[in-house]
């Protein structure tokens, strides 16, 4: 996984330190351990969306930890599963090729969870991978008891020889820095591979995707989040009203998803739009009309050419 020489620069505190570090991290876990949320707290901002959903990222997104020693660039990835759509083996595929480039894995376990099959699955790919380093990481300590913790603590170390074992809290910021001075140690020496003010590689028109989409997936059924995606047709910025319009398409795989997506009389969907522009107003830094059209593409999880339309 190599950045491209316009990543390096001379601005990066690494100039004349020999012991800088710098590489790329991923963190694995199965759905919902909370990879994307631990992903934005060491960022400092948010780069991938969150949701309480499985699967709600679906691709790579890279977010840039920049630190006076070394710097860590955080490839957030869709949750290891068994894929039931071509959609799902695409996202495994997305998973798999991270896998082989980084040179650490997180492993993440909830600490309010016992190991179950999942993680042991999950576990036993790291196999595949021998040249990453290997982490283990107990996350959402704050939602259980110190002894609970612990006792997770010795089952994670029982799974493998690990480079580190941490507890921490993302939300809580509850030993953050710990798991980034550990992982820094383990990357290789390098110059910088990114300019000191990079956060992400995400463009604007993904990010606003994904916050459409994100507020799309408050409160539906659990059929309906892997049946949502977003593209965006246009954003024009009109200056004589220091306002950015942006049309976008909510493409759903049935009739049915797309009444409840809109909602009776389409108060659904004014709630997901006032969502939206909640977020992407502060990320642009100007006022939002934000025009959501629901769409209809059937059964898009399983159509190649559906999937390549919308960016899969």
């Amino acid at each position: 996984m190599s950045t491209t020489s316009e990543h390096t620069g001379d601005d990066g505190p690494a100039q004349g330190d020999p012991g800088y570090r710098a590489g790329f991290v991923t963190f694995v876990g199965r759905p919902n351990v909370g990879k994307s949320t631990l992903m934005n707290a060491l960022v400092g901002q948010k780069v991938a969306i969150t949701s309480s959903k499985p699967q709600t990222t679906r691709r790579a997104i890279r977010g840039i930890v920049h630190r006076t020693d070394g710097q860590l660039v955080v490839v957030d990835t869709p949750g290891m599963h068994r894929p039931r759509t071509l959609l799902g083996e695409r996202l495994n595929d997305v998973v798999q090729t991270t896998l082989g480039d980084v040179d650490v894995i997180g492993f993440c376990v909830p600490a309010d969870e016992k190991i179950g099959p999942g993680d042991r699955y999950i576990n036993e790919q790291l196999d595949q991978y021998p040249r990453a380093k290997k982490v283990a990481i107990v996350t959402k300590t704050d939602t259980t008891s110190r002894p609970a913790v612990a006792e997770q603590l010795l089952a994670v170390s029982r799974l493998r020889e690990w480079d580190a074992i941490i507890p921490l809290s993302a939300l809580g910021d509850v030993q953050l820095d710990v798991l980034v001075t550990e992982v820094v140690k383990l990357m290789p020496l390098s110059q910088p591979l990114y300019p000191a003010d990079a956060v992400t590689e995400e463009g604007l028109e993904d990010r606003v995707s994904e916050y459409i989409r994100e507020a799309a997936l408050e409160g539906v059924q659990d059929e309906l989040p892997h049946s949502l995606a977003v593209t965006i047709d246009d954003m024009v910025e009109r200056d004589d009203k220091d306002l950015l319009e942006i049309y976008a398409n909510l493409f759903v795989e049935r009739d049915s998803q797309k009444a409840i997506v809109i909602g009776k009389g389409g108060a659904r969907l004014r709630e997901v739009g006032e969502r939206a522009r909640a977020q992407i107003e502060p990320l642009v830094g100007k006022q939002v009309f934000l025009s959501i059209r629901v769409k209809v593409a059937k059964e898009w999880q399983r159509d190649p050419k559906l999937l390549g339309r919308l960016g899969f």
